[in-house]
């Protein structure tokens, strides 16, 4: 009798484990039944169509600038003015607008904090603070600005500004 259950028990496991063999040798991997995706996927076909679709986009986004900006082969916004103060005028940027301090020296001028980001060290800079030669800054919120502190300040500009 003993030796019926053990016959049996091991009939059952070799019919589950030909069963199961079968079944896993049916299903195609990486299919929508099975998902499995793996590094090389990623890296040789995933990465290549996303980046295919990324330089779509900004080819397309670089299309509709230039038509905006009247199709001169320039696009509005993108190409830096040399903007010249003299000591003590202001010059209030929109948001967004960057400036990089190239000649003389100038502060910031802002109604509260934080005032300019600087986007060379990822930091910010109050009202008052000196501005860095060579270091891009960013008006990130309105009424920010940058006053000149001497006779002769250039800054590169990217953006809209007023000068008062």
């Amino acid at each position: 009798m003993k030796n019926r259950w053990a016959l049996r028990l091991a009939a059952l496991t070799l019919v589950s484990c030909l069963a199961m063999s079968g079944v896993s040798l049916a299903v195609e991997p990486g299919s929508a039944s099975d998902p499995l995706v793996t590094l090389s996927y990623l890296n040789d076909v995933f990465l290549g169509q996303i980046m295919t679709k990324v330089d779509q986009k900004i080819t397309a986004r670089n299309s509709q600038l230039l038509q905006q900006s009247g199709g001169a082969g320039e696009m509005s916004g993108v190409e830096f003015a040399v903007v010249t103060l003299s000591k003590g005028q202001v010059l209030t940027g929109d948001i967004g607008c960057e400036v990089m301090l190239r000649v003389g020296t100038a502060s910031c001028v802002s109604p509260s904090n934080p005032g300019l980001i600087d986007e060379t060290t990822a930091a910010s800079l109050n009202n008052g603070g000196a501005l860095a030669a060579n270091h891009l800054y960013m008006m990130t919120i309105e009424g920010r600005g940058v006053k000149a502190g001497s006779d002769t300040t250039k800054l590169l500009v990217r953006g809209s500004y007023t000068i008062a």
